[in-house]
């Protein structure tokens, strides 16, 4: 019998993947069509650079809180 986990996260993760190509090529042609102002285009991906650098410490700060509540070692030798 196989074993239907690895197929299901597969088909999901394709699934995803294809999703959000389809809409990010979609938005960079749309993105093309009109012209964009350099500045805003700057500045919206400095945003998304802070946004991204803040959820990633989030992030890390929610692993290791968690891994010392379940009591795991994390000093370094």
């Amino acid at each position: 019998m196989i074993d239907w986990i690895p197929v299901v996260f597969i088909t999901f993760k394709v699934l995803i993947f294809g999703t959000c190509m389809f809409f990010a090529i979609k938005w960079h042609y749309d993105q093309g069509k009109m012209g964009t102002d350099r500045r805003a285009l700057l500045r919206t991906g400095a945003k998304i650079a802070v946004v991204f650098i803040l959820l990633l410490l989030g992030v890390l700060l929610f692993t290791f809180g968690l891994a010392r509540m379940l009591g795991m070692d994390l000093s370094l030798p």
